[in-house]
């Protein structure tokens, strides 16, 4: 009896077409999962050591750079302890009322500043928490964009995920930007008023927390009208601020 040997059969195309489109998603996938635990290495770590720099002030450092090739910023760490209570409410009462109840977004305050938006037809406010904000000076560039947000997004739920509110307040105190090359409130307290950030008044506190969204043009511009207008809004919540 003969046997004959059946050639395999050829892949169908079908078959080759899904394997030439499902290799390059996966190597998407991966690069894509491997740029996110950067961050998220970051954040584990920055979880027990003090935060040294980020791309906000390598931005500035780079600008200020161009002009004076020898500058630098004025950056110390402040412990949680050697920052002065009534900063830390001033700075929850200006930028972010419900920091203790969300979980990294208030959607509330989202709500308020799209309206806000469309009634100006301009981008006039944000609603972005402090941990939206501390996601952006860490990672991020300025540049205003759905890819950026979207990024700030997953760093937003890493940092509330692996922090603690009080550990996402303190960094955000040491790296914000305070004025022209002034990162961080220790470096703040003492450019503008000769003294340590465990020392800040009420007063003092209110005003600093005042100038957060425009730093640089408050610097040289510290007595406007508007500026002080704020200032006493802000020490008028201090008592109902509360902290972690």
């Amino acid at each position: 009896m003969k046997f004959t040997r059946t050639p395999p059969s050829s892949p169908s195309k079908s078959r080759l077409i899904s394997t030439w489109l499902l290799r390059p998603l996966l190597l998407l996938l991966t690069t894509a999962l491997l740029y996110q635990s950067w961050f998220l290495l970051h954040i584990v770590y920055w979880h027990t050591y003090p935060v040294t720099t980020s791309a906000l002030m390598r931005d500035r450092l780079e600008t200020m750079r161009r002009q004076n090739p020898a500058a630098e910023l004025q950056h110390q760490w402040a412990d949680y302890a050697q920052i002065s209570g009534h900063l830390k409410r001033a700075v929850i009462a200006a930028e972010d009322a419900r920091f203790l109840q969300h979980q990294g977004f208030d959607y509330q305050a989202i709500e308020t500043a799209w309206k806000k938006n469309l009634k100006q037809r301009k981008w006039a406010a944000g609603g972005s928490t402090i941990s939206q904000q501390l996601a952006k000076n860490l990672f991020l560039s300025t540049e205003k964009t759905v890819l950026r947000k979207f990024q700030e997004t997953l760093i937003t739920l890493m940092l509330e995920a692996i922090l603690t509110k009080r550990r996402i307040l303190e960094i955000y105190l040491n790296i914000i930007e305070w004025g022209d090359g002034i990162f961080g409130i220790e470096a703040a307290a003492r450019h503008y008023f000769g003294i340590p950030a465990s020392s800040l008044t009420p007063a003092q506190a209110a005003w600093l927390a005042s100038i957060i969204p425009n730093p640089r043009f408050y610097d040289s511009h510290r007595k406007l009208p508007k500026l002080l207008r704020k200032s006493e809004i802000i020490l008028s919540r201090l008592p109902t601020a509360k902290i972690p």
